[in-house]
């Protein structure tokens, strides 16, 4: 255990060791898989050559990051599992991803989303996109992770500020990222998530077993602390903010932001971009026993901790027996760094692709590769600056979900309407764009800042969303609609042609991508109806 005779700090000496072999053995994954590389498409998009299992478990890794461990274990100590509806309703916009985007964006053959909105639009919103973002890659996914993971490390060495510790973090993961690419990134994800639902596990079991078992949780804690769906009036997730807001959310981050559908753009062919997505929404299934409820299990264990944000790591600290404590605080630390990994490849090759190459558009393969590298890198500096001042808000779930609710709304809109409505246009778009963010940045100050309005963030989604919906159609009206064959690769579309229809009758029913999403959809109804 933690404190024993023979220890280091908190950790004991097989427990370094064991984090020592897994950390190193992770870099040079990375650094091996750097080694294979020509072009932009092998270092933006991994050749285009990932198969499904590697695409889910990477998917899995890049949303399951320290972050996630942290708000949704907190999340649960602090209001109860109703955090899990996050998670849920994710595996429904996954299944709406597959059936309905993913295919036009697969058949656009992108590097970036926003490179995909602006065949839809026009360049002023792929610009606009790009920058919004970079901004919530750096300001929320980057520097959310590494102050997360430096909770760990901070409870490790107690002395230690956080700024050192984020900086280590932060130049470990950048080291094969900015070497490797994506290829690097998205095979130490995979082995990662594998780890990381193993390190979950046994957290899960130490939680139950120590706080008395599962009648006496489900008998200790408050109802309401073991409920998915709360009343209306519920301060952590009200029933209406569930319906209308969450899918919101959950829609930008699943099926529009680049660090989570890159992994899908690197897929080998559209069946595999599918499955992998489809896999990871099963993935998060367990997610409510592995990594939820044991937070509900702290308000037994730990029923006084100043933040809640401190659960998972007490939980990693103070439950299991030495060496397994070296593996989950090595897991936890690596999940730290390849979420970074995920996001600044993310970030570099928005830059890249949707910034640098645009500007100067005859820049070589060698000098596109070269800079990406260089932006990982400055992102990363920016990450690290920022990070720290993430301890000045409530808490972390707080912080990522209602920069999201104010930001996000202008790109919901844009892939929503201009998914199914063809009359939208590129002035209506950019319209959009821009008083759509003028207007969330305002409900932000109205709402967060000056505390003159008192709403939940989860109904500010919707609000936001439906208004800039109201200027996308509203301004597209007043112009003339786009021709036909304008933006068409990105609309969807009732009918298959006939060669896929075809294919999909020669396909077994077990490979056949909407029999997977109903039967996945299944497990998810029986799972909330058996909490609700």
């Amino acid at each position: 255990m933690p404190g024993s005779a023979a220890s280091f700090g908190l950790l004991g000496l097989l427990d370094w060791l064991v984090v020592g072999a897994y950390m190193v053995g992770l870099i040079v994954l990375g650094l091996l898989m750097s080694r294979r590389r020509i072009g932009p498409a092998d270092y933006f998009l991994a050749s285009r050559a990932t198969t499904w299992p590697v695409i889910g478990l990477a998917l899995l890794a890049s949303n399951m990051s320290s972050t996630a461990l942290v708000g949704l274990a907190g999340g649960a100590y602090a209001m109860g599992i109703a955090v899990y509806d996050y998670e849920w309703s994710a595996i429904v916009v996954l299944v709406f991803f597959c059936l309905f985007l993913l295919p036009s964006i697969i058949r656009s053959q992108s590097y970036t989303m926003p490179e995909f909105l602006e065949r839809r639009y026009d360049r002023r919103v792929r610009l606009h996109f790009a920058l919004l973002t970079l901004f919530l890659n750096i300001f929320v996914d980057s520097a959310g992770v590494l102050y997360s993971g430096s909770l760990v490390c901070q409870l490790l060495f107690p002395g230690w500020p956080l700024w050192p510790i984020i900086a280590l973090l932060a130049g470990t993961a950048g080291l094969y990222t900015t070497l490797g690419g994506l290829r690097a990134v998205i095979y130490t994800e995979a082995v990662q998530a594998i780890v990381l639902m193993a390190g979950a596990l046994m957290i899960s079991i130490g939680a139950f077993t120590r706080a008395g078992g599962w009648r006496a949780v489900m008998e200790g804690v408050p109802p309401a602390a073991i409920s998915l769906i709360r009343p209306i009036g519920d301060p952590g997730v009200p029933w209406l903010g569930l319906l209308l807001g969450i899918p919101l959310l959950g829609f930008y981050y699943w099926c529009t932001n680049q660090s989570i559908v890159q992994r899908m753009l690197s897929a080998k062919n559209t069946d595999h971009a599918r499955w992998g997505a489809l896999f990871a929404g099963l993935l998060k299934l367990p997610v409510l026993f592995l990594i939820v409820l044991p937070g509900t299990c702290a308000l037994l264990l730990f029923p006084k901790l100043p933040r809640a944000d401190l659960v998972y790591p007490n939980l990693i600290l103070h439950l299991l027996p030495a060496g397994l404590v070296g593996l989950v605080v090595a897991g936890f630390v690596a999940a730290t760094m390849v979420s970074i990994a995920s996001t600044l490849n993310s970030a570099s090759t928005l830059i890249t692709m949707d910034v640098i190459k645009q500007l100067k558009p005859h820049v070589s393969d060698a000098q596109v590769v070269r800079i990406g590298r260089v932006s990982t890198a400055a992102l990363l500096l920016v990450a690290v600056a920022w990070a720290p001042q993430l301890q000045l808000f409530p808490s972390l779930w707080q912080y990522l979900q209602a920069v999201l609710a104010y930001a996000v709304p202008p790109i919901v809109a844009l892939f929503l309407v201009g998914m199914f409505w063809r009359g939208a246009n590129a002035d209506g778009a950019a319209a959009t764009m821009l008083v759509g963010s003028l207007a969330g940045l305002a409900l932000f100050m109205v709402n967060v800042v000056f505390r003159w309005t008192h709403f939940h963030f989860l109904y500010a989604a919707p609000i936001l969303t439906a208004f800039d919906a109201a200027i996308l159609v509203a301004v597209s009206l007043r112009h003339p609609a786009p021709s036909a064959a304008a933006g068409a690769v990105t609309l969807w579309r009732l009918d298959l042609d006939p060669t896929e229809q075809l294919r999909i009758r020669g396909v077994p029913l077990w490979q056949d991508y909407r029999y997977q999403a109903v039967a996945l959809l299944a497990l998810t109804a029986v799972l909330v109806i058996a909490f609700r």
